[in-house]
């Protein structure tokens, strides 16, 4: 493994067009977490899925209608929700907007 990076500054790390309107970047991990950046515009889908990772997401900005466990809330700017492990989760963006998710352990498939 290469020498671990301790910092990360702002645009560092190239975004990945996920589907049209949403994008992902990884902003800066250990084996044990990792930091990542989602950008959705307005109607964008993070669709269903699940994960063996425990995943906790802040909204930077914008408004998410977000389903955990069949359980569907509106989460907005200043907002966090958190994903246990093996829970299908997804978002759809309200408006344009950012989250910031942190995955323990770290997302090997996102590297």
């Amino acid at each position: 493994m290469s020498e671990q990076k301790l910092f990360a500054q702002a645009n560092a790390g190239e975004a990945v067009i996920l589907a049209p309107g949403n994008t992902r970047r990884v902003l800066i991990h250990t084996p044990e977490l990792m930091q990542v950046e989602f950008g959705f515009d307005k109607g964008a889908v993070g669709a269903l899925h699940s994960h063996p990772h425990v995943q906790v997401s802040y909204v930077v900005e914008g408004a998410f209608e977000v389903t955990i466990d069949g359980v569907t809330e509106t989460v907005g700017a200043g907002g966090s929700f958190i994903v246990p492990s093996g829970l299908v989760h997804g978002v759809v963006a309200l408006e344009q907007g950012r989250l910031i998710d942190v995955f323990t352990p770290m997302r090997q498939d996102f590297v």
